[in-house]
């Protein structure tokens, strides 16, 4: 069997677009791959364009360790978010494909599970005026809908600092999430990389009442000792990584013991595989690893087999119940959230098939996603 084309299809949301790689085999068999890419899909497009001839078509589709080495190396260029983006997308295909070749689900092929289910935490959930009344209200939906864990950021635009009008109403908002889900909900809380270490521990500090089961990237991602002088400080575990894409990145990161939770993103990463070798690394160093996960359900299905498989995992970001919640149809074939957890998939390959009718309702959209722009949680989400 081999490679015969690969075709990308964009969908479109208002702050995000949604692209799938489609890998055709001459034997008929097809697999898909899917990326989000914040204001670069085009950049992604173009890479897969020129990749296409160079590494991918006339591949053999299970030989993916040799086409991920490639894809990686053979350009010379250091890899980096668009490269690695571009070999997830195909290599998260080519395992659609042998999984479907051979009649079995991704999982299996990467040493089978080691749970029964996984937990699963919402995002997307709190596009509404960050007025306590606000976040109370929507965090109850939260719980209604059966999770128990959710994650968001509080904060406003701001970049190192955070003024004292803001931080105090920031906290307003963790305390009125707090008392909408209960005592027993975990509450992961998101600062996207925006504040000096100092400004990250005060925060954590005025946040302790409230139990955070983690902080997110408090400092920018390409800071490590910044990050570790963190760590050191903090309470709560600290979780970072969807901004790291390749594995050499998290190195320094294991020395300086700089976090708990390492949260890769799949398609952002070079796919399943490498991901899973990331979090083998990372068990050695007693690190635990949740994925970062902003795409429809063909990234969300890549995850599940991930986590199916993985035993130092803890929980997969989710936000298709919440977040343009149409994308789920595009891809149907997952479980859904119950109680908290998503059940083990059961299909063969990735277990769902993309709608391409259903793509084309959605079309591109000129989304121009802007965190620091004052008004952004009104409109938009983010990881």
């Amino acid at each position: 069997m081999k490679i015969s084309n690969i075709r990308t299809v964009v969908l479109g949301t208002p702050w995000r677009n949604l692209t799938y790689v489609v890998v055709e085999t001459d034997e008929g068999l097809t697999g898909v791959g899917e990326a989000r890419m914040l204001n670069h899909t085009d950049a992604l497009i173009g890479y897969l364009t020129e990749a296409a001839p160079n590494h991918v078509v006339g591949s053999d589709p299970f030989d993916i360790e040799s086409l991920v080495h490639r894809m990686y190396n053979l350009d010379y260029g250091r890899a980096g978010e668009i490269v690695m983006s571009g070999i997830a997308c195909v290599e998260m295909a080519c395992w659609d494909i042998v999984g479907k070749a051979l009649g079995q689900p991704v999982y299996r092929l990467l040493g089978g599970a080691v749970r029964d289910r996984i937990k699963a935490y919402a995002n997307g959930w709190y596009t509404v005026e960050r007025s306590p009344e606000e976040f109370h209200a929507a965090a109850r939906t939260v719980v209604e809908r059966g999770y128990r864990a959710l994650k968001f950021d509080p904060f406003g635009p701001g970049t190192m600092e955070l003024d004292h009008a803001e931080t105090m109403r920031s906290v307003s908002l963790v305390e009125a999430v707090r008392d909408a889900v209960g005592p027993d909900v975990e509450l992961l809380v998101e600062m996207h990389g925006r504040f000096t270490a100092a400004t990250a521990s005060r925060l954590a500090r005025l946040l302790e009442p409230y139990d955070p089961a983690w902080l997110e990237e408090p400092v920018p991602p390409d800071d490590i000792e910044s990050l570790a002088k963190f760590a050191a400080r903090a309470n709560a575990p600290v979780a970072t990584g969807e901004r790291l894409h390749t594995r050499h990145e998290f190195r320094q990161l294991f020395a300086l013991q700089a976090a708990d939770i390492v949260q890769p993103d799949i398609s952002h990463f070079g796919g399943i595989l490498e991901t899973k070798k990331l979090a083998a690394t990372a068990e050695t160093h007693h690190v635990l690893i949740a994925p970062h996960n902003v795409g429809g359900a063909v990234l969300t299905a890549a995850n599940l087999h991930l986590a199916a498989c993985t035993t130092n995992f803890k929980i997969q970001e989710h936000f298709n119940d919440f977040a343009d919640s149409f994308v789920k149809q595009v891809a149907p074939g997952n479980p859904e959230v119950v109680d908290g957890y998503f059940a083990l998939p059961t299909g063969p390959g990735l277990g769902v098939e993309l709608d391409l009718d259903a793509v084309a309702e959605h079309p591109r959209q000129q989304a121009n996603f802007n965190l620091f722009k004052e008004g952004w949680e009104k409109r938009d989400t983010a990881g």
